[in-house]
């Protein structure tokens, strides 16, 4: 950020307080508007994380006694109609002689004395002199994993084998080769950021001299080749949750490629699969089954055994007069849910027609045709009886 920028900006207007201000207003409003834009209470929105930055810059300055004098001083002495060279307008209007902001900030060149810079320095410090690459968050990076039924129901833990860049050992993530070091990138100042006009309107973009990375090597790492990165392998225990559904994508944070000038490491993404179950199938947090029946269990009513999944099979009191496709429902021997409870095992049932029948299974059913002879099941179809087959 140049002194330029710092001197344009009105730190009380920021915070929304008086010039006069006590050091308690400035921290209470300070507080409530972090609170308001603070990044984790605004995931993705980078409005509110430039207003979260401009917030903490007006705090940093305003909350030191010493550095808020000095820029009660610098504004002062400027006004509040001082505008820098190069935005249309000089110090003094109706000049147009050349302005150096060199002299205004570094004093009388001849005799040695100090000027403005002096009292800016007190005030912006490194962020004049020394400028520094700001903190890059590493990136986020996904991996897939595939499990198995039983195991997406009860919950598990997977290993995988993350390949990522990551800061490069030879040169602790510099990018410069050993016994040197990077130099401040002179296109941005270090900052990884420059100022680009397009239509009337100012806005940031990466600076191209260092790739947004702030430094320049002159001499670059063997390995990572000046990049500050290499290629890394490394086993990671995932504890995939019970209940993970076909395709679901699990975040693990800080688990991503670490970051850089002591940014936060991105984050891990999860792509779960999940094998099918030859049996049992899933319908949100109830498991599905399919239960074959005989004609005369289905008509008569009966008890049948019926499988759960990874327990003992439990008994179903079917009815009688149950048609083919009814589902009943078991409950709590389903998927289990974040609150320790579980959902149901929902049990379709489905009549079994034989494929071969001996003597007497086919003069039985001979019987009970006769039998029935009067009951016509398409009946509600509209159709006449002799159209019926019956």
């Amino acid at each position: 950020m140049s002194t330029r920028d710092y001197l344009e900006k009105d730190f009380y207007k920021v915070l929304g307080v008086p010039q006069d201000a006590s050091a308690g207003d400035i921290k209470k409003a300070y507080r409530k508007l972090a609170r308001k834009y603070h990044p984790d209470a605004n995931k993705g929105d980078a409005a509110a994380e430039d207003r979260f930055k401009e917030i903490s810059e007006a705090y940093d300055v305003l909350s030191d006694v010493k550095r808020r004098q000095e820029y009660d001083e610098a504004r002062r002495l400027f006004g509040s109609g001082f505008r820098f060279p190069g935005g249309g307008t000089g110090g003094r209007p109706g000049q147009g002689a050349p302005f150096d902001l060199g002299d205004l900030l570094g004093g009388n060149r001849t005799s040695g004395a100090g000027g403005l810079g002096d009292l800016l320095g007190g005030l912006f410090g490194d962020r004049i002199r020394r400028p520094t690459a700001r903190p890059r968050r590493g990136a986020d990076i996904e991996s897939e994993v595939t499990i198995s039924f039983n195991e997406a129901v009860d919950g598990t833990t997977a290993t995988l084998r993350m390949t990522s860049d990551e800061p490069c050992r030879s040169c602790s993530g510099t990018g410069a080769k050993a016994g040197t070091t990077p130099r401040v990138c002179p296109e941005c100042m270090g900052t990884g950021q420059v100022a680009a006009n397009q239509g009337g309107f100012a806005f940031a973009e990466p600076c191209r001299a260092c790739r947004g990375r702030g430094l320049v090597v002159d001499d670059p790492c063997p390995t990572c080749h000046g990049s500050g990165r290499a290629p890394s392998s490394r086993n990671m225990t995932v504890r995939i949750p019970a209940g993970v559904s076909d395709r679901q994508r699990i975040r693990l944070k800080g688990k991503g490629v670490a970051g850089e000038n002591g940014g936060p490491a991105g984050d891990l993404y999860v792509v779960v699969h999940v094998s099918k179950h030859r049996l049992f199938g899933r319908k949100g947090d109830h498991l599905t089954v399919t239960v074959p029946v005989t004609f005369p269990e289905a008509a008569l009513g009966a008890e049948v055994k019926v499988p759960t999944l990874g327990g003992s099979p439990v008994t179903l009191r079917i009815p009688s007069g149950t048609a083919s496709g009814r589902t009943f429902r078991v409950r709590g021997k389903g998927v289990p849910r974040r609150d320790g409870s579980r959902g149901d095992l929902l049990v379709s049932v489905e009549v079994a027609v034989p494929q071969k029948l001996d003597g007497k299974a086919r003069e039985a059913l001979e019987a009970y045709r006769t039998a029935t002879v009067d009951h016509h099941p398409r009946e509600g179809l509209g159709m006449s009886s002799s159209a019926q087959g019956g």
